[in-house]
C-alpha cells in the first residue's frame, strides 16, 4: 500500500428547505462562518456561508491512499459534510467537491535577482 496523501477538499452546496428555527440559528452564528472566519481547512471541516443562507461551502483535510485518487478524497469529504449537515438539521442539495492533492502540488517560488 502506498503512503497516504493529504488532500484539501472544498465541498459546496445549497441550503434547502430550512426550518425557520434553523434559519434563525444560522443567522445568529453567521459572523463565525462568514468571510475568512469560516474558511479554514481541517479534518473536522469548517462551514462557511453568508446572510443570504443560499450557498455554503465546507473545507476539509482528508488523508487518503493516492492510488484511490481525488475521487475518493472528494467522496470522503462529502460523506463528512453530509453527516455534519444532517446532524444539525441543515437541509441541503447539490453537494459537489473540488479536490487538491497537497503532496503533488507544485510550488513556484520567486527567484531573487
Amino acid at each position: 500500500m502506498a503512503e497516504s496523501h493529504t488532500y484539501r477538499v472544498i465541498v459546496r452546496g445549497t441550503f434547502d428547505a430550512l426550518a425557520e428555527e434553523t434559519r434563525q440559528r444560522l443567522l445568529a452564528e453567521v459572523a463565525e462562518h462568514e468571510g475568512i472566519a469560516g474558511m479554514h481547512f481541517g479534518p473536522e471541516g469548517s462551514l462557511a456561508y453568508d446572510r443570504t443562507l443560499k450557498h455554503f461551502s465546507m473545507r476539509y483535510v482528508v488523508a487518503s491512499d493516492p492510488d484511490d485518487g481525488d475521487e475518493m478524497a472528494g467522496a470522503l469529504a462529502e460523506e463528512r459534510a453530509e453527516a455534519y449537515l444532517k446532524e444539525r438539521g441543515y437541509g441541503h442539495t447539490g453537494l459537489r467537491s473540488t479536490v487538491t492533492d497537497m503532496d503533488t502540488m507544485k510550488i513556484n517560488r520567486k527567484s531573487r535577482g
